[in-house]
């Protein structure tokens, strides 16, 4: 059986005068915004707080000047990232392009997708959604049906994807697509596509969540004619170039940080209403925090290095959902407080978003059996 270990995440002096950078940007942003129950705020949909990003440069932070971006390294973009996220900044418009979409293109593009894609992500002016799920498929990614086939002047497409985040006002969507039949493996035969969202014949179908938000789509597919340069990377490649892209997606400190603010809601209401037991329960949240922060940050460090980060970050994004999913479960049970998104006071507002909000953890990035079945056969327990 193999052994994990997560290295010794990289310092950066640079890094740290950026965080001094952003919190004072963040301040200004406070206070101008009007929102009464800022703990609420999950994943915000703001294209001129992405533009204001994208002036000072904090979007596509690792990508070569040449493409428009600031020519730093992951550790810096975590930095920034960890801070927007923790003041629960409005950052969904431009997080997928910045997070996974762009560097998937910087690494496996064509030349023409990095020089005409990646100046608009990293100025905030490029939206990106994922289209990877499959109704019918549930969490098996290699059981796509959606089909793209060669024709004259490029690639019909026909099918359909689901829970697409904001494929409803995004210019892009990376999609996968099956390109041929699975030969040996199912694995075999797929391949990735850059797709203009105003294409004819795709349709974005909303579909309303428990928490009463429509951020989620199915797509449909009806004979897309897709240009041929539209092929990212090479024709068969596709289950490498999207695993890759998974790592990105799962590591982050999104993975844990989605529901910081009702920890800190909690913090103070703890002051208000004395309570030991809960303060034990908040103590040992933070410290699950505190580790899992560390294990993120280790992995910003490996794919850095070029190195496969896939078992690291499969683990922080199995054990970053369990931590958000025990947040609300521990903080409704410390305090006596109703859980109300209509109350006046902030702790019941945010308790009650939280527990709307929570089950989506298990489904974003992977499922959790998903991702145990990835750390099982890398640890040679399958």
């Amino acid at each position: 059986m193999n052994n994990v270990s997560f290295p010794r995440p990289r310092q950066s002096d640079v890094g740290e005068k950026l965080r001094v950078e952003v919190r004072e940007f963040l301040n200004d942003w406070r206070g101008a915004r009007h929102d009464q129950h800022a703990a609420t705020i999950f994943g915000g949909f703001d294209p001129q707080f992405s533009e204001a990003l994208g002036a000072r440069g904090w979007i596509g932070m690792g990508f070569p000047k040449r493409y428009g971006g600031g020519g730093y390294g992951l550790v810096e973009r975590y930095v920034v990232l960890e801070e927007l996220l923790g003041a629960r900044a409005p950052i969904t418009a431009h997080a997928v392009a910045d997070r996974q979409s762009g560097p998937l293109l910087l690494r496996y593009g064509s030349e023409r997708q990095r020089e005409e894609i990646l100046p608009r992500i990293a100025a905030g002016k490029c939206t990106f959604s994922i289209g990877m799920s499959e109704p019918d498929s549930g969490s098996d990614l290699a059981s796509v049906r959606t089909r793209a086939t060669k024709v004259d002047g490029g690639w019909l497409v026909n099918g359909a994807k689901i829970w697409t985040t904001n494929a409803h006002r995004s210019h892009y969507m990376i999609l996968l697509c099956r390109t041929s039949p699975a030969s040996q493996t199912r694995h075999e035969g797929l391949s990735q596509f850059l797709v203009d969202m105003k294409k004819s014949g795709i349709v974005c179908r909303p579909i309303v969540n428990i928490a009463g938000d429509q951020d989620f789509n199915e797509v449909h597919f009806q004979d897309v004619l897709l240009p041929a340069d539209a092929l990212i990377g090479a024709e068969g490649d596709g289950w490498r170039q999207v695993t890759s892209e998974l790592a990105f997606e799962r590591s982050g400190p999104e993975r844990f940080l989605s529901h910081l603010g009702v920890l800190e809601e909690l913090a103070t209401a703890l002051k208000r209403q004395r309570s030991p037991e809960g303060v034990k329960a908040l103590g040992r949240l933070v410290a699950h925090l505190a580790t899992l922060r560390r294990m993120s940050r280790s992995v910003a460090t490996l794919i850095a290095d070029e190195q496969d980060p896939a078992l690291h970050a499969a683990l922080v994004k199995d054990l970053g959902t369990v931590f958000e999913q025990e947040i609300p479960e521990v903080a409704r049970l410390v305090l006596r407080t109703e859980p109300d998104p209509t109350a006046s006071d902030s702790y019941s507002v945010a308790l009650a978003h939280v527990i709307l909000n929570a089950p989506s953890s298990t489904i974003r990035g992977g499922t959790k059996e998903v991702l145990r079945g990835i750390v099982a056969k890398s640890l040679g327990l399958r």
